[in-house]
């Protein structure tokens, strides 16, 4: 599948792969960062999200293969390898290109996700998103709602509705429209166990893997350390301090001196 990307800068290659039901732009002010230390950024929408095509297949190995077939049609492995940073779900991403493609990588990020399977926790945001009625609101604030009743965090009702857009339909002059989101929600929802699974190789990973964690994330706990080092053994883990799952946004100057730091 041919993916939606924003480039940004010229240098080293590096893509950057957002988090479920997130989308490229999300990551504009990393990638203007990036872009200033370097780097030739690419901020790519998954397959189902963003502006991305839609599809009925959806799991870590398609959406590997999608980044593959990205750097082929680019031609990203000219000169250098890539780094390849992924947040959450685009972190799970990232691993598992990194398992069946370390050649083409220089440097891995993955940031407050780890390699493990993860029990069922999207259920309220799924409720939540589920109860708006995309063909009977006419605002974002009717949208934020009905989302309210199932999600009660004013950041990622936010973060879900940068994902709503109004939808035209135009027929014989007559000018009719809807809400849409631009993610594959029908398709996110049947699949969702699919990306709670672990990352499975029988093989690891020795590119050189910077793994980061909110302090206050219980995506990665100190009994995953194991797992993590024994699948990609040269790596190291980074803790934030003050930090949750969303620890770019919440801590973004200690973020981007991790990742600096971390490329240098």
């Amino acid at each position: 599948m041919k993916l939606f990307y924003r480039k940004i800068g010229e240098g080293r290659p590096m893509i950057i792969i957002h988090g479920l039901f997130g989308q490229s732009d999300n990551w504009n002010w990393f990638g203007k960062q990036f872009a200033e230390n370097g780097f030739e950024v690419y901020l790519v929408d998954a397959r189902n999200h963003g502006l991305s095509p839609h599809s009925d297949s959806w799991n870590y190995q398609v959406m590997s293969d999608d980044i593959m077939e990205m750097i082929n049609t680019l031609d990203l492995c000219k000169n250098e390898g890539i780094v390849l940073l992924g947040h959450s779900m685009g972190g799970k991403i990232a691993m598992k290109f990194a398992l069946q493609h370390s050649e083409f990588l220089s440097k891995l990020i993955v940031v407050d996700i780890a390699p493990k399977f993860y029990p069922p926790h999207h259920q309220d945001v799924l409720n939540g998103l589920n109860a708006v009625n995309l063909y009977t609101i006419k605002t974002r604030n009717e949208a934020e709602i009905a989302l309210s009743k199932y999600i009660s965090d004013t950041g990622t009702k936010q973060f879900l509705l940068k994902n709503l857009y109004w939808k035209e339909n135009i027929e014989e002059a007559l000018v009719t429209g809807h809400f849409e989101w631009r993610f594959n929600l029908k398709v996110i929802e049947k699949n969702i166990d699919t990306i709670n699974q672990e990352i499975l190789s029988d093989t690891n990973c020795l590119t050189p893997t910077l793994f980061i964690k909110g302090e206050k994330s219980v995506y990665i706990k100190e009994e995953d350390y194991q797992m993590i080092k024994k699948i990609f053994p040269n790596s190291r883990i980074n803790n934030i301090a003050e930090a949750g799952h969303w620890v770019h946004v919440e801590k973004p100057k200690e973020f981007l001196e991790t990742v600096l730091e971390f490329l240098k």
